[in-house]
This record gives C-alpha cells, structure tokens and sequence, in this order.
C-alpha cells in the first residue's frame, strides 16, 4: 500500500487502528510465514539457483576436476601390469570364458592374447606400480587411490561415457557434475558452476556428457572454448554499448520475472540467473584465459611449450594438442581457484583398436607431466585437500589383442567392461593405495570389484552429500545419480 505521511500527522488513533495497523499486520502475517517457510518472498522464487546450500554432512571436497579419457585407455598397459599375460602372449582363452563375452570387433574363434611391452616401477612409500609411460603421475602415487577393480555393463563408446558421467548408459540424465552443483550450488559468483574443457579429436559422447538432463538447465556444464572467444556470443556485437547492454538486459529480465510470476517456470528463474552470471562473466573471463600473470616455472611445470612428438598416433587428435591439454590442466586449476564447483577435462580418444603402442606413448606422454603438475601445483598452494581430482574413462581395453578382419597385424586392443582402472586424488581421498585386484591376464576381478554407481556415491560422499538422499522428481518418480544401486568406497574416503 502507498502511505502517505502527510496525511498521517493528522491521522486520529482510531483512523490509524482502521486503517495502516490492517497493512501493518497483513504484513506481519506475511512475514511470520515466511519466517516458518510456509511463503516465499518474490526474492526467494527467483533466488540464484546456483547459490551455496548446506552438504547433508561435513564435506572433504569443496570441489573437483574430473579428468575424463575418452576411448578407453589400456589398463594393463598404464595401471594393472600383468606379467603372467606376457608369458601367455598368444594364446587363445578357453570357450568357457568367451562364450557369453560381447565384443566390438575381436573375432573370438581366432583371438590371442597379447601381452604388453611395457615395464612398470614402484613409486613413494606406498610402492604403487605404475607404466614407464606415466612415470610423473607416479611421482604423485602418496596421494594416489588406484581403483583396478572397476567394472561396467556397457562395452561401446557412447552408452560407456554415459554410464561414467551420468550413472547410466542412456540420454537425457543429468551428469555428475550437474547433480553435484545441484546439491551444493557454486561458490564462484562470476563463473559457471560447473565447466567443460576439451582437448582432442572430439568425444563420441559431445554435450550428452555434460548436460544437466531433466535437471535445470543452468545445472548444466558450460564449454569453454581453446580458441577464440572463450563462450561463444559473450562479448557485445559491434556498435553495442554497455549503456545498451545494461538496458536490453534489464528489460529481458524485467518480461522474464512478469512471466515468472504468471507460470513458476523454474527453467525462467534459470534463465534469468543465466543472463546475469553472462554479464558478469565478461570481465572475468576474458582474466581467467589469460596465462600471462603465471610464472614461467608454472608454465614449464605443466609443459605448455611443448611440441607434438614426431609419432605416428592419428587418433589422439589435431596437431598442437600438448599445448592444449597442457593449457587445459593449468585453467583447471584457475577455475577452482575462483570457486568453480566441477571442472570436466575431456580428451579424445584413447580408441586404440590399433597402433596401440604408438597410441599410448603419444596420449600418455601429452596427459602425464601436466596432470602430474596440476597435482602438485594444487598441493603446493594448500588446494588439493579440498579438490578433489579424478581420471576416468568409459571401459578398459582387453588383453586380447584385436583380430579384426582386414588388418594386417594385431597392433591393438578391443573394448573390455569386465575389468578396468582409474584413480581418485585429494578431496579427502585416502592415497597411497590401490583398491582391488583383477586376474593374472586382467580379464575379470578376483577381489572387490568397483560398479560405476560404487565410483559416484564415493564422490558424492566426499563433498558431504548422501547418494541415496540426492534426488530429484521427474516424471513421478525420485531420480538419483546412482539408480537403484551404489556403495561408498570406504577405504577411500578414509
């Protein structure tokens, strides 16, 4: 109501009792109410979808860089040595183990085994074995939680990826890192809360890995390009002032509130929140792209001069992909620097069904020393006990080699479900050890075996949130990251 107070200073007691004390209490009705949480102010509905909210209990995490390897890196060539698999290179498995097996390519009436050429060494005081190719990440084996036991139900590109980013091999389900902001919101006010880095070849997944699903959508992740303008349409078009810019968006958000208001559409209180974070976002992150302020130290430390090796690996990707995935890792650590909550590092591919051995030395020697120096550029400025760092991938690779018909030799490895690694760093995760054990060639898990859904629930669990009680209604029905299944790692959260 419009109170005038010129007219109050000659208002009787009874007038004022008759009229202003009804607005007066109206409003503390209304106030009482809310304070009981039974209404909500126009503020609130249209609050910042990505503000902090509390954990379900104290978190280790505060944030992530899940570094995802897509295609599948060869386990027992980088994680799992098998030196019984090289006593046994090329010969065949018995019928009983390949009857009920699905692959890719491999032909299994003539298929081999095939060991591998690489050594491994034990590295810090947990003595964790790791390839010759990865002898920098090895450095960091104290801080380490190797999983060898993981296992998947899916064996192809896409429903693998899906199944490691969203819990599940289908489309249209939000990805960890959307439900994770979704749980605990972002403490960067003018970045994404969630963020999306490639380097590569492109992903067979693309956006699917990254989307908020029937999650919001401002849950979802937000590319940031290697070239040119960082997001695409952030910078003003030209002759566009900011006098301009400032009036444009206020109107747009003044029809988004009014429609608000009419319908309660979530999706507009996302769009609204959406346009704002792009208004403060181009200043900062113009300031995020540009690596000129770090020292040259860091720049070596993460080997962002370094050339593309003269090898022959066409699968790894477009020439100047070191420089890339380098630069990748070293923006990793400046986003969660300012608060941003999940960080995805994507690299592609890892497809290696041949040329393996070129393959990995090429993608190892381009992800090992960077990945190595986020870890420990994270751990030198006091960020690793709260960021948590994972390597992940769709599947793992079989240790037989891969007969497909019209190659000339067997150079490779098909996809493998049963049996594969990956690692957790930081974040509360207790390193210095491995979880699990597969069998002498790495065919199948002999001791506690790791389901995708296990991997999820022990990243919700380190930034404080139950798996079980994260949901989300959609279509009647409670949905979660980890379906009907999931089992927190105890041994790695400590």
């Amino acid at each position: 109501m419009d109170f005038d107070w010129n007219e109050a200073v000659n208002m009787t007691r009874r007038d004022f009792m008759t009229t202003t004390a009804s607005g007066l209490g109206a409003l503390a009705f209304a106030s009482l109410l809310r304070s009981e949480g039974l209404l909500a102010s126009e503020a609130s509905q249209i609050e910042n979808p990505l503000a902090p909210k509390p954990s379900h209990f104290a978190p280790k995490a505060k944030r992530c860089i899940f570094i995802f390897m897509a295609g599948a890196p060869s386990q027992m060539d980088l994680f799992d040595p098998k030196p019984k698999l090289n006593e046994l290179d090329g010969q065949g498995l018995p019928d009983s183990m390949l009857k009920d097996m699905r692959f890719a390519f491999i032909q299994k009436e003539s298929a081999k085994l095939m060991g591998s050429p690489r050594s491994f060494k034990r590295y810090g005081q947990s003595g964790i074995e790791f390839s010759d190719l990865l002898p920098n990440i090895g450095s960091c084996a104290d801080d380490i939680a190797l999983i060898r036991s993981l296992h998947t139900e899916e064996f192809n590109h896409h429903p693998g990826q899906l199944m490691m980013n969203c819990g599940r091999g289908e489309f249209g389900l939000p990805c960890v890192g959307s439900w994770v902001n979704y749980g605990l919101g972002s403490e960067s006010q003018n970045l994404p809360g969630f963020v999306v880095l490639t380097a590569g070849r492109g992903i067979s997944g693309g956006s699917t890995l990254w989307s908020s699903g029937f999650l919001p959508s401002n849950y979802q992740g937000v590319r940031l390009r290697s070239k040119g303008a960082p997001i695409l349409n952030l910078d003003n078009p030209p002759g566009v002032t900011d006098e301009m810019q400032h009036y444009g968006l206020k109107s747009v958000s003044d029809l988004n509130k009014y429609r608000y208001k009419k319908v309660g559409d979530p999706e507009i209180a996302s769009r609204i929140n959406s346009y704002e974070l792009a208004f403060r976002m181009q200043s900062e992150a113009p300031e995020l792209m540009d690596l000129s302020g770090e020292s040259e130290r860091t720049k070596e430390a993460y080997g962002l001069n370094r050339e593309d090796p003269d090898i022959s690996a066409g699968r790894a990707g477009g020439p100047g992909v070191y420089h890339e995935f380098s630069r990748n890792c070293l923006l990793a650590r400046r986003l969660v620097e300012r608060g941003v909550r999940f960080v995805n590092l994507y690299h592609a591919s890892w497809d290696h069904h041949s040329n393996l051995d070129n393959g990995l030395r090429f993608n190892a020697g381009m992800a090992d020393q960077p990945i190595a120096a986020l870890l420990k550029d994270l751990k030198q400025r006091g960020l690793l006990d709260e960021t948590l760092v994972v390597w992940g991938a769709e599947f793992g690779r079989t240790p037989l080699g891969e007969n497909r018909p019209g190659y000339d030799k067997v150079t490779g490895r098909d996809h493998h479900p049963k049996a594969f690694s990956g690692w957790m760093a930081g974040g509360g995760v207790k390193g210095g050890q491995v979880i699990g054990k597969t069998d002498d060639i790495g065919w199948g898990i002999d001791e506690e075996p790791v389901h995708i859904n296990d991997f999820h629930a022990t990243i919700l669990h380190l930034f404080g949130l139950n798996h079980k009680e994260l949901t989300y209604r959609f279509q009647g029905r409670d949905f979660r990251l980890t379906d009907v299944g999931g089992e927190v790692l105890k041994k790695v959260v400590g």
